[in-house]
């Protein structure tokens, strides 16, 4: 039997670190299998050559993208010729859609024999829901990472989609390892992985501790910092009624381990919370053009969690109601024992459950769907 050639394409650092643990599953299934594509840092150590660097492409945001624009349609023409050139067995697209999916396209125009793989599904069931039925074109499966995801791709009339399991679940044991006691003193604050997020959210933020700082002053604050936004929230938090402790990305999970409760920015960090036992409070705020276009999204919560067991547990607050005063008034009871702390707490060990329904890793089911698509295009 020949050796697999798979052809992986990711578009950022959250794919590439993805693409990584991918390689490694498939290397274990098949060792002699080979592998081409654009990656990054995580790849290259997994013996990826890159047809050009990450950076090139891993870019968000309008204005950024607008000012790369003839660069990224360079890579997108260069990546899908050098899959149609090279022939793999199968094409694996790893997020970014912006980016791989046009790729993908330009492909399956060209080679519609070749197996096209999307690893993480886009957020169909909550924004743009027209994309499910479109992908159909060219893709044959999603892998996804979320265990709703499949069901919405039937509602929506999607391509065939698997769920794989949420690559957290492969840290496990780094987010929920017990302690003998919680820190009653201790309050995580997320303002976001996104410069805009950090400048939009630190200020509310530090007007709800403030507010909370007038009837208890006995809790600590600590900040995970991600080093791309580290200046900009050192900037915001000048206005602080206190100095929080700042904690690089290496001591996140041992913060999350022995946090009493959290204030987040909606995102991943809210199923790292959850699956940690931390019980939260959610606020979200866009500018005044992206709010304008609220009436498209199509879900009743933005919190992975809520939307994993199907029910609103965690507290959210988005665009006006994201205020100081109703920040603090929900974080309050977390921080003491209550039933809204305890309602948490029981929600999560269902989130944990529905992540753990595959009984794999992620990478390992992903490995396997993808050798079958594989072998497919070998025949």
């Amino acid at each position: 039997m020949s050796a697999p050639r798979i052809f992986l394409v990711a578009g950022e650092a959250s794919g590439d670190q993805l693409g990584a643990a991918l390689m490694r599953a498939l290397r274990a299934a098949r060792p002699e299998t080979v592998f081409a594509g654009v990656g990054g840092e995580a790849m290259a150590r997994e013996g990826l050559v890159s047809l050009f660097p990450l950076e090139d492409i891993a870019v968000m945001g309008l204005i950024p993208v607008l000012a790369r624009l003839p660069r990224l349609l360079r890579r997108i023409a260069q990546t899908a010729r050098a899959v149609i050139d090279q022939a793999p067995d199968c094409l694996v697209i790893i997020d970014a859609p912006d980016f791989t999916h046009r790729v993908a396209r330009r492909v399956r125009a060209a080679r519609p024999d070749l197996p096209i793989v999307d690893y993480v599904s886009p957020t169909v069931w909550a924004w743009r829901p027209g994309r499910a039925s479109a992908m159909r074109d060219y893709v044959d499966c999603l892998l996804a990472l979320l265990p709703f995801e499949p069901q919405a791709h039937v509602r929506l009339g999607g391509p065939r989609c698997v769920y794989v399991g949420h690559p957290l679940v492969e840290r496990l044991d780094e987010l929920a390892r017990p302690l003998q006691e919680r820190g009653a003193r201790s309050l995580l604050v997320l303002p976001g992985s996104r410069l805009a997020e950090v400048r939009r959210m630190t200020p509310i933020y530090g007007d709800a501790l403030e507010l909370l700082l007038r009837e208890r002053a006995d809790f600590e604050v600590a900040i995970p910092v991600a080093p791309n936004v580290e200046k900009t929230l050192l900037r915001e938090l000048r206005g602080w009624p206190l100095t929080p402790r700042l904690i690089g990305q290496a001591e996140k999970f041992a913060a999350f381990r022995n946090a009493r409760a959290a204030l987040v920015t909606s995102g991943v960090a809210t199923l790292e919370l959850a699956l940690a036992g931390v019980p939260m409070v959610v606020a979200y705020k866009v500018s005044r053009a992206e709010s304008l276009l609220r009436f498209l999204v199509k879900v009743e919560s933005i919190v992975l969690p809520n939307l994993i067991i199907g029910e609103n547990i965690v507290p959210e607050f988005l665009q006006e109601a994201a205020t100081p005063r109703a920040l603090a008034e929900a974080l309050r009871p977390l921080l003491r024992e209550s039933a809204a702390r305890e309602a948490q707490l029981a929600a999560f060990k269902r989130v944990r459950e529905r992540l753990l329904e595959t009984g794999r890793t992620p990478s390992a089911r992903a490995a396997d769907i993808i050798l079958e698509y594989a072998s497919r295009g070998r025949s």
